[in-house]
Formats: structure tokens, sequence, C-alpha cells
């Protein structure tokens, strides 16, 4: 993917909270003997969904404070889902506050941006992934469909529907009808099947 080019990307530290309490109330609900259901992320059952995300939320901190992403765990083992998921959020809220972050150069894993840009595309990839885990504990009809919207600018900006594959991670474009809803429209455009059971 692209680096993201700075000046025009908006503060989305708003929707990033609301994405990251949108995870939280689903830790909450999501139960052990759902660990080893499929998700729509076929390279995730709940559990490494699940452990997924808490690495996610832990990169981004390591992203704000100009470390290399790389020092972050992509995954982090967790038995206390929603503790494990809230101690993430309450490392990360500092680096959220401290408006200095909004505008330094960091590194994310498809280059270089700024912080308001890594919190833009962690907001997509945050919102994506609550949709994965919704979907595989059915409790999709939960999700707040304006978070789908940012979520779909911010990875329309910087994933682009060709090409899909190899470096890009991410499937092709899934079509969808004009009347789709929020959560449909973005997860197609991250190639998955809006529809997936």
């Amino acid at each position: 993917m692209p680096t993201t080019s700075t000046p025009t990307i908006p503060d989305l530290r708003p929707q990033l909270r609301g994405a990251l309490a949108q995870v939280d109330r689903l830790m909450q609900v999501a139960s052990t003997d759902q660990a080893h259901r499929p998700t729509p992320c076929a390279d995730f059952d709940v559990k490494t969904l699940i452990e997924h995300l808490q690495g996610v939320v832990r990169r981004l901190a390591t992203i704000l404070s100009g470390e290399h992403f790389s020092t972050a765990p992509p995954q982090v083992a967790s038995t206390d889902w929603a503790g494990d998921w809230r101690a993430g959020v309450t490392a990360l809220e500092p680096l959220l506050a401290d408006d200095a972050n909004l505008d330094r150069s960091v590194e994310v894993p498809w280059g270089r941006t700024t912080g308001r840009g890594a919190i833009a595309s962690y907001v997509g990839e945050i919102t994506v992934h609550s949709w994965d885990l919704a979907a595989a504990i059915g409790r999709t009809d939960d999700l707040d469909p304006e978070l789908a919207t940012t979520a779909r600018q911010s990875y329309v900006a910087i994933l682009p529907e060709q090409p899909r594959g190899g470096a890009i991670p991410f499937g092709p474009v899934v079509p969808v009808s004009e009347d789709a809803g929020a959560y449909e429209r973005l997860v197609a455009w991250t190639g998955r099947d809006p529809h997936w059971s």
C-alpha cells in the first residue's frame, strides 16, 4: 500500500475510541466456548482473532510512541479477553491524548505516515475485525454503522481496488448492491464476503 499523505488526514481519535469501545463490548460477550468458531477472516478462529486484536491495540501504541511497528508482537496470548483488551486500550490512551503524536512521522507496515495517518488506518483495521468477531459470535446487530462508514473511507484512501494479493494481503473487492449496508460495503472493500455465516 502507498504511504499515506499527511496534510488532509482528519483527526480520527474519536472514531478510534469508538472502534476500541465496540471491540470492548464484543470481548465482554464473547465466551470461551466460542473460541474455535471460524471467522470471516480465514486466518483466524475467534480465539486467534481476539489475540490478533490484542496485538493490534499494542502495535498502535508502539507506533504512536515512535518505535518501529515490528517491535510489537502481532499476537498476544490472552485468557482474560476483556481484561487484556482494556489493559491494551489503557496503555494506548495517553498516546492518543497527546496532540503532538498526531503529526509525528511514524513507521507502519505499509510505509511512513503521520500519527493521524496511522490512527485512520487502525480505525479501519479494528472496525473490520470487530465485524469479523461479531459475525463469528452472532452479534452484528450491535455494531455502529457510522464507524463502518468512516472505516471504509480510510480503507479506500490507502487500499486501492487494484492490485490485490501478493504484497497487498487483501482479496478482490466483492461487489455489493447499491442499497448495501455500511458494514457490507466496508468488508466487501477488504475482500470479505459480507454475507458470511
